[in-house]
């Protein structure tokens, strides 16, 4: 009885790995700039020294995609998935898919400042990755859960992002004013390991295919510099 349980709990577990970051799969994530722009670099993106390794913390969309971008781009040491903005007792994707726990689905970049700038970073999210004009939504995903935000890991990381964002806004680079916001970093909870690595071991699922993979598609177009490939 053991045995069966421990198979249907594992089942039911699978299925909402599978299901996760919305089934709808018609409405693919889009961009408000042009086909092939890419936004204009950060006019603010000052050197950090000797570092070789800096984190930012990444809140755009589902963090499948998010996560399988940055895993491909050059100077990225680790992409984990997971969640901040809420408290520890709420930091579970059964919670935050409810909208209501104040978390984001986030990804944790640790990267090496000495290969790929942290303005490179907010670039490629601002181009490939999220679209930042769409208040609590991303694709076929709602909630406060897919809000684009940016949790910096240090003051400077934030006076960046903000410079950034007026920026971007300045130039009229997006069709809508950009609504994501910038935050200290609290917390970063990694997620369930059923989510980590996704985009990158189930490349056939239906939402992957139709939401994330043309992602890393642009990041290759846009940025071959940066590109990498994982296999």
């Amino acid at each position: 009885m053991r045995r069966v349980l421990g198979s249907v709990i594992g089942a039911l577990l699978v299925c909402a790995a599978a299901t996760a970051c919305g089934s709808d799969v018609s409405t693919v994530s889009g961009h408000t700039t042009s086909p092939g722009e890419v936004v204009p670099a950060p006019a603010v993106d000052p050197q950090v020294g000797d570092a070789r390794s800096a984190k930012v913390v990444l809140a755009g969309g589902c963090f499948w995609g998010v996560e399988g971008v940055y895993q491909h781009v050059d100077g990225v040491l680790s992409a984990v998935s997971g969640y901040s903005g809420g408290t520890a007792d709420t930091a579970d994707y059964g919670t935050v898919s409810s909208g209501s726990s104040g978390h984001a689905e986030v990804v944790e970049v640790t990267f090496d400042p000495s290969v790929v700038s942290y303005g490179r970073i907010l670039q490629i999210f601002f181009t490939v990755v999220a679209d930042p004009t769409t208040l609590n939504a991303q694709g076929p995903d709602r909630g406060t859960q897919y809000r684009t935000e940016i949790f910096a890991t240090t003051p400077e990381q934030a006076d960046v992002a903000n410079a950034y964002i007026a920026q971007l806004d300045e130039a009229k680079a997006f069709s809508a004013p950009i609504v994501t916001t910038v935050s200290a970093l609290d917390t970063f909870y990694p997620a369930e390991d059923y989510h980590q690595d996704y985009m990158a071991t189930h490349p056939d699922n239906p939402y992957i295919a139709a939401n994330d993979a043309p992602k890393v598609d642009a990041l290759q177009r846009l940025f071959p510099a940066e590109y990498r490939s994982t296999t």
